[in-house]
């Protein structure tokens, strides 16, 4: 069920996107073989990432990607299984931006398309979770 939510709101993010200057010109059915298996990992690491972003040590980035926020909230014996869990999550983000693009044979929409998944992973977020304001400044939702 969670699985299902997930996929609909990278859906969601994608209409939403293009629902301005190039809404006629998008696919916004995109669902690649490859944007299909980037969601299916981000959704299986989602259960890892949960709790780190609930106590604070992981962060929404102003531009689309997680990063390691407080070291100390983590352990010293897991930082290095967290800091290798928010490099994966990036490379797979980067990856669904780079892949929904492609889909839609428009790949200087790239930076687009990371613009408007980073406010929408902020809009979305859980209250509690931190995430980096306009300026770059860490904020408490």
């Amino acid at each position: 069920m969670r699985t299902n939510h997930f996929v609909r709101f990278i859906g969601l993010v994608v209409l939403m996107h293009f629902a301005g200057s190039v809404a006629a010109q998008a696919n916004l059915e995109v669902n690649t073989p490859a944007v299909a298996a980037l969601q299916a990992g981000m959704q299986k690491r989602f259960a890892e990432l949960s709790p780190l972003l609930s106590n604070g040590a992981v962060g929404l980035t102003r531009d689309g990607f997680v990063a390691l926020r407080d070291a100390n909230a983590v352990p010293l014996a897991q930082r290095q299984q967290v800091n290798g869990l928010v490099t994966a999550e990036n490379q797979d983000r980067t990856a669904l931006y780079r892949e929904i693009a492609r889909a839609n044979n428009k790949p200087e929409w790239e930076n687009d398309i990371r613009a408007t998944f980073a406010q929408r992973w902020i809009d979305k977020a859980q209250g509690g979770w931190y995430f980096q304001n306009n300026a770059g400044a860490w904020t408490r939702k």
